[in-house]
């Protein structure tokens, strides 16, 4: 986290506009009815534009939220323009608990390694999250190629993405 913190804002746009463009690519790939997305935190890479597209493309989004501190989180529909109220950590939410099941979501990386493995703040949020779907959906971890380590040594309960996106790559497991 210090080395993407400590990352000069503009050269994180630039890998940002990197990151959408896979991101897009990937989606157009396989279209989703509902992609879950999240809130930008800590200098994590920013998907506001690509809600905006998926919007214009027809597809719905939405927000994680923490229900329950050792629960699975809950997928909340969002627009922009639509209240949000301050979650875990003063992570916007969506105020209205409309609660839906997303096809694909994302997932912001604090360090991943090349079996697809991701690190996150350490609340096992994701994982549970994943494990409670009776479908699962695809799983997209999101990330600079700078948070790659070589093994975030996985414990039985996590759970890889799917596919990681960086500005350099696409990984796909």
């Amino acid at each position: 986290m210090a080395l993407r913190t400590a990352t000069p804002p503009v050269e994180r746009r630039l890998w940002g506009a990197e990151i959408e463009a896979k991101l897009r690519t990937l989606l157009l790939e396989r279209p989703v009815m509902t992609l879950g997305v999240y809130w930008p935190f800590q200098a994590e890479f920013d998907p506001r534009p690509l809600i905006d597209w998926v919007i214009a493309q027809g597809f719905a989004v939405a927000l994680p939220a923490v229900v329950d501190k050792k629960g699975p989180l809950e997928y909340r529909a969002w627009r922009p323009g639509k209240a949000m109220v301050d979650g875990v950590w003063n992570i916007p939410i969506p105020e209205a608990r409309e609660v839906v099941v997303p096809q694909a979501v994302l997932a912001p990386l604090v360090g991943f390694d090349r079996q697809c493995y991701r690190l996150g703040y350490g609340g096992g949020y994701f994982d549970r999250t994943l494990a409670a779907f009776s479908t699962r959906p695809l799983a997209i971890g999101v990330g600079f190629e700078m948070s790659q380590i070589k093994t975030i040594f996985p414990q039985s309960f996590d759970i890889p993405m799917d596919v990681i996106v960086t500005e350099a790559r696409i990984r796909r497991r």
